[in-house]
């Protein structure tokens, strides 16, 4: 039994096939699994509160892991040692989750494109059709992410409490979100994986798309993307396209085409899970 695993920092989907690629069981989902923020102890409960994984686990001879927080060695290392202790028959191989998007919005193994992540975090790299080169570290979503969720709903809750959401928006989002500065607090503070409960909030941008503030706040958080991370690839944007994965990009499509447009950049493919097109990647030399 094979394992592919595409995780982000609010939730980890897990596929279950054989070496022709051939599905064993429905798609397992778990919490996310971002070593750089959730302790060792935190990573082993919920890989091991997933009743399917744990009945399973002595059958599994390869997990291949992308992941977000994957993006440097010792975070790589901790996740692998997990897996590791609860897989205990499988070769484990951990990646970030950049390299998880490029395997399934290229057009070939050998294209060469930007690949950017807008999910709960973000990030860009360069991939020359052979090598994946990143640029920036992330320093995840306190300092980075931009365009994500968690950056949006940061965005949302700030232009909240300082009335610069239109009434009827403020209104609205009031209406559907606890948004009590006790609670909130408590989840930022006290409650492990604070950016994946303010990646929960952007799902209201492309429920209320028909108001000009939430698509300028779409938009400005695009422009600031592209700005900090797609044009660290400047001289590669002259001849490659930039394809987008997640869930932030796939509902932002039209916003991202039209920055595209004006900051003068070529948009590729968009791909909402990645972890389908991985697949037929890690089962055709097996």
């Amino acid at each position: 039994m094979i394992l592919i695993v595409d995780s982000g920092s609010t939730k980890s989907d897990w596929l279950a096939v054989d070496n022709n690629g051939n599905k064993l069981m429905d798609k397992i989902r778990t919490k996310g699994l971002n070593p750089a923020i959730l302790s060792e102890k935190k990573l082993h409960k919920i890989i091991k509160k997933s009743t399917e994984l744990k009945a399973h686990k002595n059958e599994v001879t390869h997990v291949f892991f992308y992941g977000a927080g994957c993006g440097t060695d010792n975070a790589r290392e901790l996740l692998s040692g997990v897996l590791s202790q609860i897989f205990t028959n499988a070769h484990i191989e951990v990646n970030e989750d950049t390299l998880a998007a490029v395997y399934a919005t290229i057009n070939h193994p050998k294209e060469a494109a930007v690949v950017c992540i807008l999910g709960t975090g973000s990030n860009c790299s360069y991939y020359d059709g052979e090598t994946l080169h990143q640029r920036v570290i992330s320093l995840g979503y306190t300092l980075m992410d931009d365009a994500s969720g968690n950056y949006y709903g940061k965005q949302l809750i700030k232009d909240y409490y300082f009335n610069h959401m239109p009434e009827n928006v403020r209104i609205a989002f009031g209406a559907k979100y606890n948004m009590e500065a006790d609670f909130i607090k408590y989840n930022l503070y006290k409650q492990p994986s604070p950016n994946a409960y303010l990646a929960n909030f952007a799902e209201f941008m492309f429920l209320h798309k028909d108001s000009e503030y939430t698509i300028n706040l779409i938009k400005d958080g695009i422009r600031v993307f592209a700005k900090n991370m797609i044009f660290q690839y400047r001289e590669e944007l002259k001849t490659v396209p930039v394809h987008f994965a997640g869930s932030i990009a796939f509902f932002a499509q039209k916003e991202i085409k039209e920055v595209a447009d004006e900051m003068g950049f070529k948009v590729g493919n968009f791909e909402r899970r990645p972890i389908d097109g991985l697949v037929p990647f890690h089962t055709k030399d097996l």
